[in-house]
């Protein structure tokens, strides 16, 4: 077959004849009208176009003829797509030679002279299209017009602004309202962080590869263990969290010697974790409640950490150059570091001196104190998670991930704060 002609289906007057090559659009999945001399009737009166088969590359991705290097999207009529069938694309085999007939086939016209098979292509209008060579419009990864813009951070900054006012006002209004209630929201906190951590270890493989079997994270143990530990912070202080902890670390232990010796040992040590990184350490939230004055000590904590997350994210977005910490958290620099203990020197000052009484100096110290230690557990965070090789521990939080993902620098700022609050007042 000559594959520099093409056959033109009747056109309502019934007229057909032959023209140059017409070629292939790939971006519209349509044949394009070609300048020049065209068949014996108007091109505007064809419907359709028959387009020889072509070789292509051994990847059948790479046509010759003038059709395109790539075929992204729909081919022919649109019906069917190229993933779905990898040995042909329309009227192409992608063996390399032309289609002889006894391989499948996907094109709609009749066996050609040489066995081979065509596609129909609808015709559009040339000018409808840039000709191919033209100039593209930049592509900016997976993003589309209606995808929700991302900030320079890589959040969903809107998304990320609504999730936070709604947490903090349920916990501000407990506060207020109800103190006890926060030691509720604080378990289901550390419940939900618990579950997140399991998942994220279930979908981790040892060594990165699909050999290695994943940590079974002993949940129930945990769980129980998370609310005994929530209730004697609350009723006992720190000796009733400290022994529920003890009390929780046994039950992990004896609790996986029932699933055999497979794994022991690194099994139970990730249970002994995350009994002391979630639930003992989210105990001291617990026990800044339970002093006389402690809903404002509670405010004063969630207001230093917010401002350092605040000031941490403005600074780094606006200032950011000097990497605190390239290999385990890209985004972090010394410049929203120092934001951050700017924003947190002035939270703590303000709260110190207005819902506490302290005096600012002492404010000021706290505010520093909490900047490093929720950089600190950021970064304890962010190196889990490369350890683990996920993301986000979850994704239940639009514009944050998993509630995990916002829990790190509140976990490792609550046992900070409460010694300095129990020291100064």
């Amino acid at each position: 077959m000559n594959n520099s002609t093409w056959d033109g289906a009747p056109d309502p007057e019934g007229r057909s004849g032959h023209g140059p090559f017409q070629p292939y659009d790939p971006w519209a999945g349509q044949a394009v009208q070609a300048p020049g001399p065209q068949s014996a009737h108007d091109a505007d009166a064809l419907r359709t176009q028959v387009i020889p088969a072509v070789p292509v590359d051994m990847a059948g991705m790479a046509a010759a003829d003038g059709l395109p290097d790539a075929w992204p999207g729909e081919y022919g009529s649109g019906s069917t797509r190229a993933q779905q069938h990898p040995d042909t694309v329309e009227g192409v085999h992608a063996s390399g030679g032309i289609h002889d007939g006894t391989a499948p086939y996907l094109g709609g016209g009749p066996p050609d002279d040489d066995g081979g098979r065509t596609a129909h292509l609808p015709v559009v209008d040339p000018g409808e299209h840039p000709p191919r060579g033209a100039a593209e419009p930049p592509v900016t990864g997976r993003e589309t017009p209606d995808a929700p813009r991302k900030s320079r951070a890589g959040r969903n900054l809107p998304a990320a602004i609504g999730v936070a006012l709604l947490l903090g006002g349920a916990i501000v209004g407990s506060l207020l309202t109800v103190p006890v209630v926060f030691v509720g929201i604080v378990l289901a906190a550390v419940l939900i962080g618990l579950w997140e951590f399991s998942g994220a270890l279930g979908r981790a493989r040892e060594g990165g590869g699909d050999e290695g079997g994943t940590v079974r994270l002993p949940l129930i143990p945990l769980a129980a263990g998370a609310v005994a530990m929530e209730i004697a912070a609350y009723q006992r202080g720190p000796e009733g969290l400290g022994i529920a902890l003890a009390l929780t670390a046994l039950a992990v232990m004896v609790w996986r010697m029932t699933e055999g010796p497979e794994d022991y040992l690194r099994d139970m040590a990730t249970g002994v974790f995350a009994a002391f990184y979630l639930p003992f350490l989210a105990g001291f939230a617990v026990l800044l409640l339970a002093a006389d004055d402690g809903a404002m000590r509670v405010l004063t904590f969630m207001i230093v950490v917010v401002c350092s997350d605040t000031g941490a994210y403005a600074a780094g977005v606006s200032l950011g150059k000097h990497k605190m910490a390239p290999t385990i958290s890209p985004g972090k620099t010394w410049e929203g570091f120092a934001g951050a203990v700017v924003t947190c020197a002035v939270g703590g000052a303000l709260c110190l001196t207005l819902l506490l009484d302290g005096q600012w100096w002492q404010g000021a110290l706290l505010g520093a104190a909490v900047a490093a230690t929720a950089a600190l557990g950021d970064l304890v965070e962010s190196m889990i998670k490369r350890d683990l090789g996920v993301k986000d521990m979850g994704n239940l939080l639009p514009g944050h991930g998993g509630l995990m993902d916002r829990l790190d620098s509140l976990l490792a700022s609550a046992p900070v704060v409460w010694l300095l609050l129990e020291l100064y007042l």
